[in-house]
């Protein structure tokens, strides 16, 4: 039987494209082959007339942050089903087959489910996942990706009542039954309207608990705060500016920034069996370009990456000597390193 390493799932709040969440996707990428092959999954925003433009800004802020790093970035632009824009086009989802990375954003979250359920392009995210990639969802995709989601849109806009809907239950195959909630501490709303709990207010999200189904754990997430899942050491990690709270059983724990909690307190957690939930021609198919990938990519030597961040902490704390020094040692290895307003720069001698 093979044996699964399922890489990183980081839960982004918000804020992907700030310096916080640049913090977040360079943690990732750290623990990946370098350069990182990157997909941006556009389908939460596909609805939308610059679902592209979206997409876009995430790629073109993940080249200047992760530039130390030469990712290799590709839009994966699966809009909605039965359109030239399909997620179940194999040709448009290719980009996914080799992905190391794979990103979905802000969007609507009902929106998302309806177009992955059960598409080509979630089963290979998910098949890609089982084979090490990692996934950070933000916003809408961290919702969808429950195993029941909130229509925010249809409650907080139209004036639904509240409800649940079926989510795309990522988790349920690791034996968790998760309800995601970003914008969890959201204060938009001001004094004059509770936006909290992703703009549902604490009142009317006393309601949504109440419909749940016993054995669900809810994880509400900070704005611009994320929860760091490691399948690997079975650990979660809260980071960023907030914390991260848990609901079980009407019971509550905060974690705040820096702190962690084994996977266990999620529900109870064990492995899926390969493939379980995939179909067989898109498991052979993920597997088939696990084969053929290149064994070695070139890329900036991980030791003079470790110098570069190194570097950085001493300009940080003022020691000019000891950057200079480190600078020195980067050069000696072959490399320059420029200092520009989005972070050094590492150009080949």
């Amino acid at each position: 039987m093979l044996e699964l390493h399922p890489g990183l799932v980081v839960l982004l709040s918000s804020g992907e494209t700030s310096p916080s969440g640049g913090q977040v996707f360079e943690t990732v990428v750290r623990r990946l082959a370098i350069p990182p092959r990157v997909a941006i999954l556009e389908t939460p925003a596909g609805f939308e007339l610059n679902s592209a433009l979206v997409a876009g800004r995430v790629a073109d802020f993940l080249r200047r942050r992760l530039q130390n790093y030469q990712p290799e970035i590709a839009l994966v632009p699966a809009r909605k089903r039965n359109t030239p824009f399909s997620p179940d086009d194999p040709a448009l989802i290719r980009p996914l087959l080799n992905a190391d990375l794979i990103f979905m954003g802000p969007g609507s979250p009902t929106y998302a489910v309806r177009q992955l359920a059960e598409s080509r392009a979630w089963h290979t995210l998910i098949a890609r996942h089982w084979l090490g990639a990692a996934l950070v969802f933000a916003s809408a995709a961290t919702t969808a990706t429950g195993a029941y989601v909130l229509p925010v849109y249809e409650i907080y806009k139209v004036g639904e009542d509240p409800h649940w809907r079926p989510g795309l239950d990522f988790f349920g195959a690791y034996g968790l039954s998760l309800v995601l909630v970003p914008h969890w501490n959201n204060a938009e709303g001001g004094a004059d309207v509770d936006t909290s709990r992703c703009f549902m207010g604490q009142a009317r999200f006393a309601a949504l608990l109440s419909l749940l189904p016993p054995g669900v754990t809810v994880v509400g997430i900070d704005e611009h705060s994320a929860l760091v899942i490691d399948f690997e050491t079975t650990e979660c990690q809260v980071t960023g500016h907030g914390g991260v709270t848990l609901i079980t059983s009407g019971q509550e724990q905060l974690f705040v920034s820096g702190q962690s909690f084994p996977l266990t307190a999620l529900g109870p957690f064990h492995l899926p069996e390969p493939p379980a939930r995939i179909p067989s021609a898109v498991w052979d198919e993920v597997l088939a370009a696990e084969a053929s990938a290149p064994v070695a990519r070139p890329s900036v030597p991980a030791e003079v990456i470790a110098l570069v961040e190194e570097r950085q902490a001493a300009r940080a704390r003022r020691d000019w000597a000891s950057a200079d020094q480190l600078r020195e040692r980067i050069a000696a290895a072959g490399w320059d390193v420029r200092d520009t307003p989005e972070g050094p720069r590492l150009e080949p001698k």
